[in-house]
């Protein structure tokens, strides 16, 4: 009898081992192979981020079927790189953790469009989109020894800007951003494009100068060309560009309209004052705005001011009574319109 139990006590005893063993088989069976997740998640750590906070996370945010598949996953985890991740339904938990741990990140998009006319504004569209933070952005941006390693320098960085949509890594350094800059504005600045700029008496440089202005004068991409014709007749013919544009940069872009009384500053900005391009770009131009220098139209207009149809457009004018005549129809209709709102 007490054979026959003893037999007993060893068979419920392996079997419990072989239920056990079979559990722990059948958890690192889906912990690597069976997918963990119900939808796409995005996941994004910061440095010095702990394990258990991440899990912790995870198993929040993450859409997850079992989070206990997630937490023997990390259980041997020591740390977890900072970054941007996708956490997908095909994803089994130790996939995850192997992620986290060797830093394979997703990309995500930099957006970098719009107006950007200061270092400030630059540095709040690259901090909103990264890791980084907007003071470390500026301060590289106005770190002379940096940007000379790009062929730039503070004053000139506008031009390094090339705006698009690129596809970097959330946790990238401003060192990173620059050289990809660099390698944008390389691209773009082509054999073909370098000779269109010569034929226009323009260096690259020069072209990023009279780019930024026709940024600052209309944001209406088929009027650039237009434009850009403009102050390159004004050049030629050795005439002041009187660009309100660059008189708004000497203050800041703070006025809302440029009177007579900030004409007179004294900046080599001030393309009222002084002749020719000012020194370096007032904003970072558009690839619309350095394609419009590089191919502007072909006419003989000289002046231009905005039309009285307040649709973005203006109205060009070969000859400066032409141009008054454009100028009081447009004042008119400003004058009306500020009356009908009051």
């Amino acid at each position: 009898m007490k054979k026959k139990s003893l037999i007993g006590v060893l068979a419920v005893a392996g079997l419990l081992v072989l239920g056990v063993a079979g559990l722990k088989a059948g958890q690192f069976y889906y912990d690597r192979k069976v997918p963990n997740f119900r939808s796409v998640s995005e996941l994004y750590v910061y440095p010095d981020t702990p394990v258990d906070s991440v899990v912790a996370r995870i198993c929040a945010d993450c859409d997850v079927k079992h989070p206990g598949s997630v937490r023997r996953a990390f259980a041997g985890v020591e740390s977890v790189k900072a970054g941007h991740y996708t956490v997908d339904p095909s994803s089994p938990s130790v996939y995850v953790a192997r992620m986290l741990s060797l830093g394979w990140q997703t990309p995500v998009r930099l957006v970098l469009s719009g107006a950007m006319r200061s270092d400030e504004a630059i540095a709040r569209k690259i901090s909103s989109q990264l890791l980084l933070d907007s003071l470390s952005v500026v301060s590289a941006l106005r770190d002379s020894a940096r940007l000379a390693r790009y062929g730039f320098s503070p004053q000139t960085m506008f031009a390094l800007f090339i705006p698009d949509t690129y596809e970097v890594y959330w946790t990238e350094s401003m060192d990173e951003i620059l050289a990809r800059q660099k390698k944008a504005y390389d691209a773009y600045w082509t054999d073909e494009n370098r000779l269109k700029a010569a034929r226009q008496g323009l260096t690259p440089m020069e072209v990023s100068i009279l780019a930024s202005i026709v940024k600052g004068e209309t944001n209406y991409e088929p009027e650039m060309p237009s434009i850009a014709g403009v102050y390159l007749n004004r050049l030629k013919k050795g005439m002041l560009l009187q660009a309100d544009p660059t008189v708004a940069f000497c203050f800041d872009y703070e006025p809302n309209r440029i009177l007579r009384k900030h004409t007179q500053v004294d900046s080599p900005y001030n393309t009222y004052k002084y002749a020719g391009l000012p020194p370096a770009p007032i904003q970072v131009p558009t690839r619309a705005c350095l394609d419009a220098v590089l191919n502007p139209d072909r006419h003989a207009y000289l002046y231009f001011c905005a039309s009285p149809d307040f649709n973005g457009s203006h109205r060009f004018a070969e000859t400066y009574s032409e141009h008054l005549m454009n100028a009081r129809a447009f004042q008119r209709a400003l004058t009306a319109r500020q009356r009908a709102a009051r």
